[in-house]
């Protein structure tokens, strides 16, 4: 075994992290830590120290760590068959599985999957079918992609265009053109003054409206959307939205992209984030809750009015020139049937419903009076705080507010993730956390958010933005 300190050496210079500060990483200057092991809900690092993992992962971990299950299913695969290709009607037996599994825990209408390996790849996949459709029907000028300002759809070159973070477009020369984005459906901090949370759904409806009308919807291909913001900092839809969203894109005829990556496999409590909130995409990306990150595995799903343009194209023009090496791998396949399994017959989905309602429902008696916090939200084991100066006016971002809370947790063994868009803690534990589970993290939470205050909260008005 490598001594620690010649891993620590090598991970500096070696290993180039996502989303960390390279300078920091490679001086030292931003402490390492090394995961050991896992079980349950919570991990352990080099040091031996447990912690509770809030996060799971990220987002992804919905069955919990160390479940044997998953790691023997793999291994059988592995030793029937570790490899072959899906090309030219290639399969698999379990990934023929899967794929009826999927369309299963998909709302109705929807017919084909076709896989990657992560929600970015996913997410790249579904623009292309979106603009191979176009192109069948003859609409070659119906090319452009709404988002919205804080979603998050990955971070490739599409894909990051598409996530409405500027952190993901700084120096990379993105956005690309023909995305653009709408209104974040933040009632908190993006509705005007007095307006209702039915009234601002109708206004996000209105703004997307107003977009539309100035691109020209003979321009518009599709609108993408998670169910639930993630990334952008777990904001709830405002009541109303999807009721409002969808008439919209229906009139215009522009495809509907429900970007199920966080929400898919019962993170609100239901199979995915379409049935929770009434929503009836065309398409569907999904990852993450598929395997529970046992093993990388992305989809798209794909509805049968889109299929049926798929099936028409292929007729004139031959197979669809797009692939990955690893699509329909049967190893990930594999783990998603162990995962899909555990699912269900641990019925995780209602504990996901149960508790995280129970989640809820405590961080608004813990938090909803404290001094520090603005807003408390969340939905099934999706849930965040927003920290606000007095008077809801935002900290000076120098301040990292939502940082020293992550980092306060962090010491005292609960992991949460300070959001990348304001002074914002996540919480996404794994779906098996039972409440007394609950009751923990929010102990510790309240900890470190009193611990923050103390600091920051001393004199009226001090740090704000």
């Amino acid at each position: 075994m490598i001594q620690l300190e010649q891993l620590f050496k090598q991970d500096r210079s070696h290993f180039m992290h996502p989303s960390t500060h390279a300078r920091d990483h490679a001086s030292g200057a931003l402490p390492g830590k090394i995961v050991t092991g896992a079980k349950g809900i919570r991990i352990e690092d080099h040091q031996g120290k447990s912690y509770i993992d809030a996060f799971a992962g990220l987002y992804c971990v919905n069955i919990g760590y160390g479940r044997t299950e998953v790691a023997d299913a793999i291994y059988q695969q592995a030793k029937k068959l570790a490899y072959y290709h899906t090309y030219a009607g290639h399969a698999t037996d379990t990934i023929i599985e899967l794929s009826s599994r999927i369309i299963d825990w998909s709302p109705a209408g929807m017919k084909k999957v076709y896989y990657g390996m992560s929600g970015s790849d996913a997410n790249e996949t579904q623009i292309k079918i979106v603009w191979y459709y176009n192109n069948v029907l003859g609409r070659r000028n119906k090319k452009k992609i709404i988002s919205r300002h804080r979603g998050y759809h990955g971070s490739g070159i599409m894909t990051g265009s598409l996530t409405g973070l500027p952190g993901f477009h700084q120096h990379f020369d993105l956005p690309i053109d023909c995305v653009k984005h709408t209104i974040c459906p933040h009632w908190y901090r993006q509705a005007p003054a007095g307006m209702s949370e039915t009234q601002f759904a109708a206004y996000c409806a209105e703004e997307l409206e107003k977009l539309i009308a100035r691109e020209g919807a003979d321009t518009i291909a599709a609108f993408i959307a998670e169910p639930m913001m993630g990334t952008g900092g777990i904001i709830t839809p405002p009541q109303g939205y999807w009721a409002a969203i969808q008439p919209v894109l229906k009139r215009h005829d522009i495809l509907l992209i429900s970007d199920e990556v966080v929400c898919g496999f019962g993170r609100l409590g239901s199979k995915m984030g379409a049935q929770h909130y009434g929503i009836q995409p065309d398409l569907i990306t999904a990852a993450k809750g598929m395997t529970s990150a046992y093993a990388p595995l992305s989809a798209v799903i794909i509805g049968e009015r889109v299929w049926d343009v798929i099936e028409k194209g292929s007729q004139e023009y031959g197979a669809m020139g797009h692939g990955w090496t690893y699509s329909g791998h049967p190893i990930c396949a594999a783990a998603a049937l162990a995962n899909l399994d555990i699912l269900e017959r641990e019925n995780i989905m209602q504990n996901a419903g149960e508790v995280g309602s129970y989640l809820n429902a405590q961080l608004h008696a813990a938090f909803d009076q404290h001094p520090l916090v603005g807003e408390v939200r969340g939905a099934g084991m999706l849930a965040a705080l927003e920290f606000m100066a007095e008077g809801d006016k935002p900290f000076d971002a120098a301040l990292k507010v939502g940082p020293q809370v992550a980092a306060a947790a962090l010491e005292r063994g609960v992991i949460a993730r300070a959001m990348p868009h304001g002074d914002i803690l996540g919480f996404a534990p794994p779906l098996i956390t039972t409440r007394a589970e609950v009751d923990e993290i929010i102990g510790i939470v309240r900890q470190a958010v009193d611990e923050v205050a103390n600091r920051v909260v001393t004199v009226a008005g001090r740090g704000i933005a």
